[in-house]
């Protein structure tokens, strides 16, 4: 019989008593289990049958017959009988019976509450009802309108479901009782051979030698080997491992097979007594002392200590392991924000860190900073941004995935306050696998086991948080450990922040960029025009593009190039825009226009000169980012971020360096006149395919040109040619000169010589778009029209007042040719004002063009520069009434000036719209009172 002291009594108690509360444990288990399947049992039969009998052929129109319960009832009853239940009862949507198994309850109220089934869904529940507590399932039915006409509830009283379970109560028992013969007969079995292998020890007496056997194995700072007198190694503790290196099944090998140094194989092997003999050990100089075991009652061997003494060694060690982490700084403080992208710095800082400190790391970000805004605290999620040193595809939290971690979690109250985590093991951390049980799981399951969190903080403000992870196979984190992790995230946060104030100023210039581009083109019928901007990856530009229509049917075509990036040079293009409009309303010639430009940017250069040096430093310059800035974010990190000058710009830098090209074509005559200040010439594309460059004089850019003067190219264009005007970012690059890029814009264009602007813009970005664009790009295509010649009238005046009858009546005619006799009255008034004046103060030669466009356009040219001038004449004054008059009855009036004298030109709408402020129809009569032949 086995003793109750010793270990196998004790094991045959335990395991007894064990076995019996697990068979008793599963018997329940299993009754609960029947108990539960015959409800849910019934729950089924009961909605089986309520469907089926709500839902048959004839239900919906029995349920609206005169007599529901006469149709229903024995159907009802025959349904019921059939599925085994205790009741199946139809009822009208007021809740008054129409079957039942007591026919004393017919025409009575149910009950319970249907209200979720007069909604229209089916119910199922166990509730109190007329044959008692019992399970119900409540099915609504509808007519073929979808209307509600009645319900069907099916029921199965509860008592009858613990019948079925009471059923099965004899083969629970019966399987009870075997498991726990099986057990006990399996536990005797057990607790026998555990006696033979223990020879009857107490606990106490085991405890002590497996205590002692522990010391030695685990606690003792010396190795000790016992090897057997056949040579083989018998044992070994944790320290004698480490010192030779020796595999995890090294016991029960001979010594010379374990890949020992042959000095210290043979010692081993030899059986000979040693005292502090020293042998090397791969990087280790061990002293070895051997001693016989069988003088002390043990089996014929060896019992052999060794002590490692390489100290001086460890020391090395430790100031390898020290130049390795500087190192990797140096490393990181070179590779680390090598852009000014917030996800590229993420991926630098994982990719430097691992393997060389981690054998994985991931960085995730706060949502605001993505967004390149200030974070504002708080528990806001993270998004993941890096991961290295496992598969994507394997990782718990893939890149880009959204993170939020537990409130109350080591992880969570080291970021509010700033801190570093450090878990030396999470297998035994509990709240950092409270949060996310499976996923942390997955992580163990991995092999990963030591982990330390840093927040990157830059400025006093938590940007993210850098995870670093070690495997089971790599040393836990130390302290040692934790003070470099510091320093990495702090390079790292640096450039993070930096990268996060260049992704706000960034997007804060394309937005005012494109405030100050044209967002729709103006209507005109000169030109057909499709353009497109591209800005530059490392910042927004000053390059910009517009279109203008003027006088006389023509149009006017600008794209220039500000030097520069950021919100200066947006700003500043802006400024250029604006100018070019302004100019452009004095309708001047191309050379003339950019003269002025010229001049008013060396105004603004002068201005800013004077000007510039306040509140910046004495380069008049920010500090740039990844130099000074950085700096200052590692010396003082409470301070205000510094402005960064490659986005904001200097604002005392002034505007010189800018480019223009002006371009006019006019689709009476098929011809354009070019000017261009500093900037690339444009493409012609001829409708035959023919690509050409055209030679326009260059003059210097905006704010150099000193008062030179400029010239133009003045070129008949065929109707369908295509004019290509671009910025130099288009056929410049870090890769490309000017001439290659000319070259294959030449090539791309002769490849579609049919092609729309919009297409012909998609086909030049297409092929000449570099991955990485270094500066920004306008392109503006413009295919030429021209204006048919019947739409066209122009008159030679004689210098003879008696002259103006005959034109105007000639006018008067051509209007009704076009269909426009509606405007001809406004137009006689205008056209006799204009000619007279032409004669009266003007010069030969003189001459009356109409236009026929999208208004019509009264053209008086004559051979002198004077211009009239509007004013308001008084009642005593003779004349200055005729220009006020021309003004009220056209849309707009202007005078433009030509190498040979002036035109002055009106403009009337099609549809005979007077001008706003113009005279309406009472106050003609009171305008044409006024009418004076004399001179403005």
């Amino acid at each position: 019989m086995l003793s109750v002291h010793s270990v196998a009594g004790q094991v045959l108690a335990l395991q007894l008593a064990l076995v019996v509360l697990l068979v008793v444990a599963a018997g329940v288990a299993l009754a609960l289990q029947a108990q539960q399947a015959s409800l849910q049992e019934a729950k089924q039969r009961s909605s089986v049958a309520a469907a089926a009998f709500a839902h048959a052929p004839g239900t919906a129109a029995a349920m609206q017959s005169a007599d529901p319960t006469a149709r229903l009832q024995p159907r009802a009853e025959d349904a019921r009988r059939e599925a085994g239940l205790d009741y199946l009862v139809a009822f009208s949507p007021s809740g008054v019976r129409w079957t039942h198994p007591n026919p004393q309850l017919i025409g009575k109220h149910v009950p319970d509450d249907y209200g979720p089934a007069l909604a229209g869904r089916t119910v199922t529940s166990t509730s109190s009802s007329a044959l008692g507590r019992a399970v119900d399932t409540t099915v609504p039915v509808k007519n073929a309108d979808g209307r509600l006409v009645g319900l069907v509830a099916a029921g199965i009283k509860v008592q009858r479901t613990n019948e079925w379970a009471l059923q099965r109560l004899p083969l629970l028992i019966g399987s009870a009782a075997g498991a726990l013969v099986v057990g006990v007969g399996g536990v005797a079995l057990v607790g026998r051979r555990l006696r033979r292998q223990t020879h009857g020890l107490d606990p106490a007496e085991m405890a002590r030698m497996y205590d002692h056997h522990d010391a030695v194995l685990h606690a003792v700072r010396e190795g000790v080997l016992i090897v057997g007198g056949d040579g083989r190694l018998v044992l070994a503790n944790d320290e004698a491992r480490r010192l030779l290196d020796l595999p995890d099944d090294a016991e029960h090998h001979r010594v010379t097979e374990l890949g020992l140094e042959p000095g210290m194989a043979a010692l081993l092997a030899s059986g000979r007594a040693a005292t502090d003999e020293v042998h090397p050990a791969g990087e280790r100089l061990l002293a070895v002392n051997i001693r016989p075991t069988a003088p002390y009652g043990g089996l014929p061997g060896t019992a052999v200590t060794l002590r490692d003494t390489t100290e001086l060694r460890a020391l090395t060690g430790k100031a390898e392991v020290a130049q390795r982490r500087l190192k990797l700084l140096y490393d990181a403080g070179m590779r680390i924000g090598s852009t000014l992208d917030v996800s590229r710095t993420a991926e630098e800082l994982a990719t430097v860190a691992v393997p060389r400190f981690a054998d994985v790391v991931s960085v995730e970000l706060l949502e605001p900073v993505l967004r390149g805004e200030e974070p504002t605290g708080g528990h806001a999620p993270m998004r993941r941004l890096a991961v290295r040193g496992v598969p994507e595809d394997s990782a718990v939290y893939r890149v880009g995935e959204q993170i939020r971690f537990a409130p109350g979690s080591p992880i969570t109250a080291g970021i509010a306050d700033g801190r570093p985590v450090v878990v030396p093991d999470l297998r035994t951390e509990h709240e950092w696998r409270a949060q996310d049980p499976v996923d942390t799981q997955r992580i163990l399951d991995n092999g990963i086991r030591s982990l330390i969190a840093v927040p990157l903080r830059a400025r006093g403000v938590v940007l993210g948080l850098a995870n670093f992870w070690r495997a089971a196979t790599s040393e836990v984190f130390g302290e040692e450990d934790l003070s470099f992790a510091e320093e990495l995230a702090a390079r790292a946060a640096v450039s993070i922040d930096n990268a996060r104030r260049y992704t706000r100023e960034h997007a804060t210039t394309i937005t005012l960029q494109r405030s100050l581009l044209p967002r729709a083109l103006p209507e005109q019928s000169a030109l057909e025009v499709a353009h497109r901007y591209r800005p530059a990856q490392a910042g927004v530009g000053g390059d910009w593009f517009d279109l203008i229509p003027l006088p006389g049917a023509r149009v006017a075509l600008i794209v220039g190039d500000v030097v520069g990036h950021g919100l200066h040079a947006a700003a500043t293009m802006g400024r250029l825009r604006t100018a070019v409009l302004n100019f452009s309303t004095l309708d001047l010639p191309p050379d003339e226009l950019l003269g002025h430009l010229d001049e008013l940017v060396s105004h603004i250069d002068t201005d800013e000169a004077r000007t510039g040096g306040a509140g910046a430093g004495e380069d008049g310059g920010g500090p740039a980012v990844g130099t000074t800035a950085d700096a200052a974010s590692e010396t003082a990190p409470d301070a205000a971020p510094a402005t960064d000058a490659s986005l904001v710009g200097n604002s005392g830098a002034g505007i010189t360096g800018a480019t223009c090209l002006y371009v006019i074509y006019d689709p009476v005559d098929g011809r354009v006149t070019l000017a261009r200040a500093g900037h690339p010439g444009p493409a012609l594309v001829l409708p035959d395919g023919t690509v050409s460059f055209p030679e326009v004089p260059v003059s210097p850019p905006l704010g150099l040109g000193g008062g030179m003067p400029v010239e133009t190219l003045e070129l008949p264009l065929p109707k369908g040619s295509r004019l290509v005007l671009y910025t130099d970012g288009l056929i410049e690059g870090r890769d490309r000169d000017i001439d290659a890029g000319l070259e294959l814009l030449r090539s791309t264009l002769s490849g579609a010589p049919d092609s729309s602007p919009e297409e012909t813009c998609s086909t030049v970005l297409t092929a000449m778009l570099p991955e990485q664009p270094g500066d920004d790009i306008a392109l503006l295509v413009a295919r030429t029209k021209l204006l048919d010649r019947d739409r066209i009238a122009e008159w030679e005046v004689p210098s003879d007042p008696a002259a103006v009858g005959p034109v105007r009546s000639a006018c008067m005619r051509t209007l009704e040719t076009w269909g426009l006799a509606d405007i001809g009255f406004t137009t006689e008034l205008i056209l006799s004002e204009l000619i007279t004046n032409a004669i009266r103060y003007g010069a030969q030669p003189i001459r009356v063009r109409l236009l026929h466009d999208r208004a019509l356009i009264c053209e008086v040219s004559d051979g002198t520069s004077a211009s009239p001038h509007l004013r308001r004449a008084t009642t005593t004054d003779e004349g200055g009434r005729g220009l006020f008059l021309v003004a009220q009855f056209a849309q707009r009036w202007g005078t433009r000036y030509t190498p040979g004298g002036k035109v002055i030109w009106t403009e009337q709408t099609l549809d005979g719209m007077r001008p706003p402020g113009g005279p309406e129809d009472g106050g003609v009569d009171h305008l044409l009172d006024q009418w004076d032949e004399a001179a403005p």
